[in-house]
């Protein structure tokens, strides 16, 4: 499973530099090493404020995995899904769009979103 998403950045060319010089330092293995762990200390930095953003808007942090048999049984219970997730949410290839349409009533993602591209086109007006 693929939890991870390539982003592109742009540095001054004195920033890069600076990355460079610590990648050559040996304080980190790349620029890649650098640039997670600067991102991890200001997440760590900001936690509280996540924490309080989470609960105020009740996402669930993870991973999130739907498949027809799960989308069935809210199907069967007569329960509608209104799925907030901050990490990744996939929804299987083996859900149909007529059941994600009966079932799901909004998706607001903070992070990936995996589904196939019918899925995707068929939920985008209750994609936030």
């Amino acid at each position: 499973m693929n939890d991870t998403e390539k982003i592109t950045i742009n540095l001054s060319a004195v920033d890069l530099g600076k990355v460079d010089l610590l990648v050559q330092e040996a304080l980190y293995s790349n620029r890649t090493d650098f640039i997670r762990t600067a991102i991890r200390n200001q997440l760590e930095r900001h936690s509280e404020e996540i924490g309080q953003v989470v609960t105020r808007h009740s996402f669930i942090i993870g991973v999130l995995i739907y498949d027809r048999k799960e989308l069935l049984a809210y199907k069967a219970r007569h329960e509608r899904l209104s799925i907030s997730v901050v990490g990744l949410l996939r929804l299987q290839k083996d859900i149909e769009v007529s059941l994600a349409r009966e079932v799901i009533e909004s998706i607001k993602v903070r992070g990936i979103l995996d589904m196939p591209a019918e899925l995707k086109s068929a939920l985008k007006d209750r994609i936030h």
